[in-house]
């Protein structure tokens, strides 16, 4: 995809979180790798419903804006940190839906084996322990978990994720969400029931069976 393609699809990106309440006021963030290794981000300060394409910022990967225009978002070294750890990774999204948000703030990971789509859409969801937003210590916070996961909760803050581009992140922030609805839902109802090892098993199997085919 070109620079444009990129920013509209950045856009995009950020009028859906705003749209179902992921993101409120100037929360969250969004950002891309760029066809020339840059990151292309969303900027500090505006509202995710309203932000236009010429609002984003084109940073390198040390953080260094090129050329003028917006401030970055000040959590922006979060997603350089994943960037420069994950070099398969082209998409960062940064967000609070509120049931994912409320597991981070009760201090609860969504780490166990409960239904198929998280456990391979995501995986286990780790709990990363708090650090203060716009800080070096929030790629610390997540450094033990960045490179075999793909979707962290940030305690008592929010939820990142990233993957192959935007709508694979985007879509991982979706389920993160979904999951932590549906283990809430759960746990009014007497608690959620986790999968058997043999179980979990038996998915694998079914789901290699299937990419082979």
């Amino acid at each position: 995809m070109t620079h444009s393609d990129l920013a509209r699809h950045i856009v995009a990106v950020c009028r859906d979180l705003y749209e179902k309440g992921f993101v409120t006021a100037t929360d969250g963030n969004v950002s891309t790798r760029l066809p020339n290794g840059n990151i292309l981000a969303t900027p500090t300060s505006v509202n995710k419903g309203r932000v236009h394409e010429n609002d984003l910022v084109e940073v390198t990967l040390d953080g260094v804006p090129v050329g003028a225009g917006r401030a970055p978002s000040m959590e922006l070294g979060m997603h350089l940190f994943v960037y420069r750890e994950r070099p398969d990774v082209r998409a960062v999204v940064h967000a609070h839906p509120p049931y994912a948000t409320g597991f981070a703030t009760a201090r609860i990971p969504l780490d166990q084996p409960l239904f198929p789509e998280v456990i391979f859409g995501l995986g286990a969801i780790p709990l990363a322990e708090f650090a203060a937003p716009s800080t070096p210590e929030m790629a610390a916070s997540i450094a033990p978990f960045v490179k075999s996961s793909n979707a962290i909760l940030l305690m008592n803050h929010g939820v990142v994720t990233y993957g192959r581009d935007l709508d694979d992140a985007y879509f991982k922030m979706e389920k993160v969400e979904h999951a932590a609805h549906i283990v809430f839902v759960a746990r009014t109802l007497g608690g959620e029931k986790t999968l058997t090892a043999e179980q979990v098993q038996k998915l694998k199997s079914v789901f290699n069976q299937q990419r082979m085919e």
